[in-house]
């Protein structure tokens, strides 16, 4: 590192933490600093989509995949782009909540206690995630500094920059800082590709150096055939709709329509960006063959290609890339913890009668505090990977009971706590008989997680068809606001397509349900179908950059 990058690196802190400190400067409410008063426009949403979505370990654990297996390891990250269109789809039901956190969601549709459940488990979650995410960039810079900058003051560090704007300024401040360091995920993305097709003498001499079916858009010898990719798939659906960072990522637009746009092409450019950091792996495997050199670890490919193949400056904003690549997500997360705590411990259970300035403030020391366990929890890892796995198996377990309780009227308390406990019980059973340790997180393998997920339905359904219904009342009401469409305004015409596709699985095979279905759907039809033509453009894109001689 030269004195120009560091200069690039204090720049970036500096500028990002002012930016978000004065975007913040008319925060007067609870619900703008935990909701932005859900007045964001499309590209703000799309920009929070996509930061809160990337962390910079993807870029290095896909270049170092690319690297060591060739184009096709791209589905590692892939694994979600058949699901997108998806989140077209369920992003309604989350503004149409009304609610604040998942947890308030959750107490709406089955009650306090499995609230209280989800609560925790949200919590954990973020600062598990948030202390890996602080950690896997922290070692990245380290490396690619060559030593210059230790790991626990880069954690430090980026801490005290979101930690600021986002005490202050809230997700408004979190979501505007996330559209300008999404521009700057993009150019990490991309910065290394012109240089490093120079370096090897394009596309042609690329292909030379290594094997043909390095340049394979699919391989099952990478591992991921169809049947590990569709399990990864429902992983990615059912878990993203307990993430507790979602409610904001759907349902803080300025209407519904934002919400959908923002979510779905927001993770839309994470797809696309895929392909970069997949580009830089074959770039990196062919530099080494013509130098005749030996990476010691896949991953390292990423830094490796950044200290050769960029000058003085173009270091120092790299390594802005990394950090604005975590700092992104940590700020959104830091608001959600504030807003779990606030709205669904401290309101219900210990001051009930707060007002909104205590609340505000409850919350902003809450989120601090709470971070602050993920910056020990980020100081005490070893194995980054092994964190990120274990949030995602518990959140895709965590989900059979929110995807299955707002697709399925009938599913009732009993059925959801028992599903989940379940789907835990026999993931660590099925993982313990095929390797006979006893481990808090596995490698993840296609088929003990497609059972316990598989199980947890199952019991989620059967028990709720055994057990007392949910109380009519409180089912009527929440069913209400999800066939309500969220922007509609009292003495205003009806809105028609507000009916929403998934919902009510039941009703799926009566002649009612297709009568006139284009018209009553017609955003959710549409706009799917459209999503999928983004899906099959992104793999076309894709295969012409392959086809390339």
């Amino acid at each position: 590192m030269q004195n120009i990058d560091i200069v690039v690196i204090i720049v970036y802190f500096l500028g990002i933490t002012a930016y978000g400190i004065w975007i913040s400067r008319n925060m007067k409410s609870s619900d703008t600093y935990f909701r932005g008063g859900r007045k964001f426009k499309w590209w703000t949403m799309m920009g929070q989509a996509f930061g809160t979505g990337t962390h910079a370990e993807m870029p290095v654990a896909q270049a170092g995949a690319a690297f060591q297996g060739g184009f096709a390891t791209i589905w590692y990250q892939w694994k979600n782009l058949l699901i997108t269109p998806l989140f077209w789809l369920i992003a309604p039901w989350y503004r149409r909540s009304e609610r604040t956190t998942i947890a308030e969601m959750v107490r709406d549709r089955y009650g306090e206690k499995l609230s209280l459940f989800y609560t925790i488990f949200a919590i954990l979650f973020f600062v598990f995630i948030m202390g890996a995410m602080l950690q896997g960039a922290a070692k990245i810079i380290s490396v690619a500094s060559g030593g210059q900058i230790t790991s626990n003051w880069v954690v430090v560090g980026m801490t005290i920059a979101f930690m600021l704007y986002s005490f202050f300024g809230g997700l408004v401040a979190a979501a505007h800082t996330e559209f300008i360091q999404g521009l700057f995920i993009i150019i990490l993305s991309f910065l290394l590709i012109p240089s490093g097709l120079t370096e090897i003498g394009g596309f042609s001499e690329m292909r030379n150096l290594l094997p043909e079916d390095f340049f394979w858009l699919y391989s099952e010898e990478t591992g991921l055939g169809a049947f590990t990719i569709a399990m990864l798939a429902v992983n990615g659906l059912v878990g993203i709709t307990a993430q507790p960072h979602m409610m904001s990522m759907f349902a803080t637009g300025e209407s519904e329509l934002v919400g959908r746009i923002g979510q779905t092409y927001g993770n839309f450019v994470k797809r696309l960006v895929t392909i970069g950091w997949t580009l830089t792996g074959l770039i990196v495997a062919a530099i080494v063959i013509q130098q005749g050199i030996e990476l010691e670890d896949p991953e390292h490919a990423f830094g490796y290609a950044t200290n050769l193949l960029l000058a003085p400056g173009l270091i120092g904003l790299m390594m802005a890339c990394i950090l604005a690549a975590n700092m992104s997500s940590c700020s959104n997360f830091m608001v959600n913890l504030g807003a779990l705590f606030t709205k669904d411990i401290y309101q219900p259970y210990i001051n009930p009668d707060a007002s909104d300035k205590e609340l505000l403030r409850t919350g902003r020391l809450t989120g601090v505090v709470l971070t602050l366990l993920g910056v020990v929890f980020a100081l005490s890892i070893k194995n980054v990977l092994a964190a990120f796995l274990f949030t995602e198996t518990i959140a895709a377990f965590m989900g059979i009971m929110i995807f299955g309780g707002v697709m399925w009227r009938g599913a009732n308390r009993y059925g959801a706590g028992a599903g989940v406990l379940v789907a835990f019980v026999l993931y660590y059973i099925l993982n313990y008989t095929a390797t006979g340790e006893i481990k808090l997180v596995y490698r993840w393998t296609p088929e003990p997680f497609g059972w316990a997920m598989l199980a947890g339905f199952i019991v989620l359904i059967v028990v709720s068809k055994l057990t007392p219904a949910e109380p009519i009342q409180a089912l009527n009401i929440f069913f209400k606001k999800m066939h309500t469409h969220s922007d509609q305004k009292e003495n205003e015409p009806v809105i028609e397509d507000k009916e929403l596709i998934l919902l009510d699985i039941n009703e799926w095979f009566s002649k009612e349900r297709w009568t006139h279905f284009s018209k009553r759907y017609r955003t959710d039809f549409f706009g799917f179908l459209f999503a999928w033509l983004f899906v099959a453009a992104l793999i076309l894109l894709a295969w012409i950059i392959l086809q390339i001689k």
